[in-house]
This record gives C-alpha cells, sequence and structure tokens, in this order.
C-alpha cells in the first residue's frame, strides 16, 4: 500500500477545505482519502494541526495518480490557501 502523507501547519477553514476536496480531491485516483484535526502529541504540541492522506493499493496506481494532472492541480489549490504543508510519500506493510 502506497500513501501520500500531507501534514498542514494550521487547521484550514472548514468551507474552503471542503470546496478543495470536493473540487480537487475527488478527480484524484486513488482507494481512499482521509483527512482530520490533528488534536495531540506525546511531546508536547503535534507538529502539524490538519492532516490529510492518499491511499493507493499499489505501486502502478501511485505512479500514475501522481503523474496526472488532477493531483498537479490538488497541489496547486492545497497551496493557495496559503497554509505551509509537508507531503511525504510512504510504502506501507
Amino acid at each position: 500500500m502506497i500513501r501520500a502523507i500531507i501534514q498542514y501547519e494550521a487547521e484550514p477553514d472548514p468551507a474552503r477545505y471542503q470546496q478543495h476536496i470536493d473540487e480537487f480531491v475527488q478527480p484524484v485516483e486513488c482507494s481512499a482519502f482521509r483527512h482530520g484535526k490533528v488534536f495531540g502529541s506525546p511531546f508536547g504540541e503535534p507538529a502539524c494541526k490538519y492532516y490529510a492522506e492518499f491511499e493507493w493499493h499499489d505501486m502502478e496506481s501511485f505512479k500514475a495518480a501522481v503523474n496526472s494532472d488532477a493531483f498537479a492541480a490538488s497541489g496547486k489549490d492545497a497551496m493557495a490557501m496559503g497554509i505551509p504543508f509537508t507531503v511525504h510519500f510512504a510504502s506501507v506493510e
């Protein structure tokens, strides 16, 4: 399983994030998309305030998705929200 893990430094406006999902996340081909507020950490304040992830069953599906116009558009819209974020790709056993 492959995941794209997105960590936002601040929680986005709920209405604006829903717009992001409806217009830009939904067109990305993936097996699952999840998101939610980060509420804590065992070591003080959490490093991020909001979390999102895309999931794919295999590397082939992942590569097709991340090379798509839909994935690029999703990233551009995420940047347009003005909240700094990081993205990591992980292979999960």
